[in-house]
C-alpha cells in the first residue's frame, strides 16, 4: 500500500500496522473494533470498508499495542510541539516531532467578507472557532496514532498580521468584524494623516510608512465610523489587538484576561517604537489614541514559557502557549534564516519577502518596511528585517478562478499558463488593493495591458503568475540598495511555491537562485520552533535546528535560464505598466474637505 498524503499537503505519512484483529485497512486508530477500512477516526465499531482493500489483514496500527507509526519503541518517549497557523483564508493546526516533521494536522477554511469595494473583513468568532476545530481534529489523528496530549510540550501561534480585532473587555466578545490587512477603506484617512506636521517622522519611530496596511489606521477608521467601537472606547470597555492577541485571549479563557502580543506582531501596528520595543506615546498621540480608553496588549518576546498562558479548554487543555510570531517572521524562522543576510519569500494570499539585517534596524530609503524578524536570539536581543509586502499573489489566482472562471481548481493555473509558450505580450498589474512595496501606490487599480485578438486565457494566467515575480524583483532590487548587498539565493515557501513554473519564472526574472525546501510547512514550523526553544528539553539552539533542516532530502533549486537582457526587457514592460496603473480612480475629485472642528476628537491636532 502506498503512502497516504494529508489533503492540506503536509506530506506523505505511512499507514501504521496493527497487531489487533481487523478486516480492512485504516488510516486512523480506533477505540473500538473495526471490521473494515476507514479513512476516518472511529470511537466505536466500524463496519464496511472505506477506501480500502479488505483481505483480513491491514496496514493499520501499531498504536493499538502502544506503538506509534514510524516509531521503534515506546511512543511515550517522544515529544512534540503544536503549531496554530491562522491565515487569511484558512486556519490550521499541525503537530511536529523533534525532527521537525509534521505527524498530524487539520486545516479549515472560513468565510471572508467583502461588504463594499475595498473592504475585507473576518468574523472574529469564526476565526476562533476554526482554530479550535483544527486543534480537535488534529488531536484525534495524534491520539489515534498512539500518542497522548502529555507528549505535547507546548504550542506556538503564527498568524496573519495587521488584521485588527476589537472586543469588549468586560464580556470578551467582538464589537465588530475584524478588518483584514489588505482592506483599503482607510485611504482617505491615510491621505489626511500624511498632511499633518510630523508625519514624515513616523517611519523613523516604527519602521512603517503611512499606508492602508498597518493596524493603526484601521483602528482610527473604526473609531470614526463604527458606533459600537466608539461607544466601547468612550466607556473604557474597548480592547484592541491583532489576531494573535485575540486568539491568546480567548484560548486562555476570556476570564483569565491574558492580553498580550509579541514584538513581531506589535511592530505591524505603528504603535510600537522599533528601537525600544514598547508603545510610543508620540505614535499613539499622532493617531489620537487615548490609552485610558482602550486596552492595548502587553508586548512580550516571541518565545516565553509563561507570558502567553495556556490553553484552557478542549483537547489541549493545560498545554502551554510558549511561542508567537507574525506569519512572515515565522516563515523566516521556519527556513532557519537566523543569520544576517538570509532572506525568504512566502507566496500565499499575498507575497512577503523578509531579509535578515541583524540586531540593528535598517530604515529603508527605497520603499521597504523595517520590522522585527524575531525576538529570541541567544543574546536576547531582537533580530530585525527589511520587508517587502505584495498585496496580491495567490489572490490573483483566485481571481482567475472565482471572478473570471478560467479554472475550477487553483492548482490547475500552472497547466493553463503552460498551455502557451510565453505571456503573449500581456502584462497584468494585480493592484486589487493598490500596490504595496516598493511602490506604495494606493490609487493603483488592477489593469491588463497588451491584449490583442490573439490573447488566450493561458497568456493571462501566465501574466498573473509573472506579476508576483516582477514585484518580487522590484523588492529584491530595493533590498540590494538598502543593504548594499546582492542576494545570491532566495528561500521560498507558501502555496504558490509548489508551482515549478512560478519558481522557475521567479529565478528567470530576478536572476538569482531560488531554493525550495522539501518540507513546505515553514510558517507553521517557525511558530513551533519559537515555542520549543522556550521549553527545557526541546530544541537546544539555532545550530541544532539548522542541522535538522539540512539533513532533510528533497530540496529543489531553480537556476536562472533566461538571458539577463531578455529578463530586463520583460521587467521594463512591467515597470511601464505599473506607471500606467496609477490614478485610475481619482477619489480626491469627489472628496469634500471637512472642517477640523467637524472631525471626531480622535483626529484633532495630531502631534509628533
Amino acid at each position: 500500500m502506498g503512502d497516504h498524503r494529508e489533503t492540506n499537503g503536509v506530506g506523505a505519512q505511512s499507514q501504521p500496522s496493527t497487531n489487533g484483529n481487523t478486516n480492512g485497512q485504516t488510516n486512523g486508530l480506533t477505540n473500538g473494533l473495526t471490521n473494515g477500512s476507514t479513512n476516518g477516526y472511529t470511537n466505536g465499531h466500524t463496519n464496511g470498508q472505506v477506501n480500502g482493500h479488505t483481505n483480513g489483514n491491514t496496514n493499520g496500527i501499531n498504536g493499538i499495542n502502544g506503538h506509534a507509526n514510524g516509531v521503534n519503541g515506546d511512543a511515550s518517549s517522544e515529544w512534540f510541539i503544536g503549531s496554530i497557523d491562522q491565515g487569511t483564508t484558512s486556519s490550521r493546526f499541525l503537530i511536529f516531532n523533534r525532527h521537525m516533521d509534521p505527524v498530524a494536522s487539520h486545516q479549515m477554511e472560513f468565510e471572508n467578507y467583502y461588504p463594499q469595494s475595498g473592504w475585507h473583513e473576518h468574523d472574529a468568532l469564526e476565526l476562533l472557532n476554526s482554530v479550535e476545530l483544527c486543534i480537535e481534529r488534529a488531536m484525534e489523528q495524534f491520539t489515534y496514532k498512539g500518542y497522548s496530549k502529555d507528549q505535547i510540550k507546548a504550542v506556538g501561534i503564527t498568524n496573519q498580521r495587521e488584521t485588527t480585532v476589537c472586543w469588549d473587555k468586560t464580556t470578551g466578545e467582538p464589537v465588530c468584524n475584524a478588518v483584514v490587512w489588505p482592506d483599503t477603506r482607510t485611504k482617505d484617512i491615510v491621505r489626511d494623516l500624511k498632511r499633518y506636521p510630523g508625519a514624515h517622522k513616523i517611519p523613523e519611530l516604527c519602521g512603517l510608512p503611512l499606508s492602508t496596511y498597518p493596524s493603526s489606521v484601521k483602528l482610527v477608521w473604526l473609531l470614526q465610523n463604527d458606533l459600537n467601537v466608539r461607544q466601547a472606547y468612550e466607556e473604557g470597555r474597548l480592547a484592541f489587538g491583532t489576531v494573535d492577541s485575540w486568539l491568546i485571549y480567548r484560548l486562555n479563557g476570556k476570564d483569565k484576561n491574558i492580553h498580550v502580543t509579541d514584538t513581531t506582531n506589535a511592530s505591524r501596528t505603528m504603535f510600537m517604537n522599533l528601537h525600544t520595543l514598547q508603545y510610543d506615546e508620540r505614535l499613539l498621540s499622532f493617531f489620537g489614541i487615548d490609552r485610558a480608553k482602550v486596552a492595548l496588549p502587553k508586548i512580550v518576546p516571541s518565545s516565553d514559557p509563561e507570558a502567553f498562558g495556556c490553553i484552557a479548554n478542549g483537547a489541549l487543555a493545560g498545554v502551554k502557549i510558549a511561542g508567537c510570531l507574525g506569519d512572515q517572521s515565522s516563515a523566516l524562522v521556519g527556513q532557519c534564516g537566523f543569520r544576517s543576510g538570509q532572506a525568504k519569500n512566502t507566496y500565499g494570499t499575498g507575497c512577503f519577502l523578509l531579509y535578515n539585517v541583524g540586531h540593528r534596524p535598517v530604515l529603508s530609503r527605497y520603499g521597504l518596511l523595517a520590522t522585527v524578524a524575531f525576538d529570541f536570539s541567544p543574546s536576547r536581543r531582537p533580530v530585525y528585517a527589511l520587508e517587502g509586502s505584495i498585496a496580491v499573489a495567490g489572490a490573483g489566482v483566485k481571481f482567475l478562478m472565482h471572478n473570471l472562471g478560467f479554472i475550477r481548481d487553483s492548482t490547475k493555473v500552472g497547466e493553463l499558463a503552460e498551455s502557451v509558450k510565453d505571456n503573449g505580450g500581456v502584462v497584468f498589474v494585480t493592484a486589487f488593493s493598490g500596490l504595496f512595496a516598493p511602490y506604495w501606490i494606493d490609487d493603483a487599480k488592477g489593469t491588463l495591458f497588451g491584449i490583442t485578438q490573439h490573447t488566450q486565457r493561458g497568456h493571462i494566467a501566465r501574466a498573473t503568475l509573472e506579476a508576483t515575480c516582477f514585484q518580487t524583483r522590484a523588492i529584491l532590487e530595493a533590498m540590494e540598495k538598502d543593504s548594499n548587498h546582492k542576494l545570491e539565493s532566495l528561500a521560498v515557501d507558501g502555496g504558490m511555491s509548489n508551482s515549478d513554473l512560478t519558481m522557475q519564472t521567479q529565478a528567470d526574472i530576478s536572476g538569482i537562485r531560488v531554493e525550495r525546501p522539501a518540507m513546505r510547512e515553514t510558517t507553521a514550523l517557525g511558530a513551533a520552533i519559537a515555542a520549543g526553544l522556550a521549553i527545557k528539553g526541546c530544541w537546544s539552539d539555532f545550530g541544532e535546528l539548522t542541522q535538522l533542516t539540512r539533513k532533510k532530502p528533497g530540496r529543489k533549486v531553480f537556476e536562472p535560464q533566461v538571458e539577463p537582457k531578455k529578463a530586463q526587457r520583460m521587467y521594463q514592460h512591467w515597470e511601464r505598466a505599473v506607471d500606467m496603473s496609477r490614478g485610475w480612480v481619482r477619489d480626491d475629485m469627489h472628496y469634500q474637505e471637512e472642517n477640523e472642528s467637524s472631525r471626531p476628537d480622535i483626529f484633532r491636532k495630531p502631534t509628533l
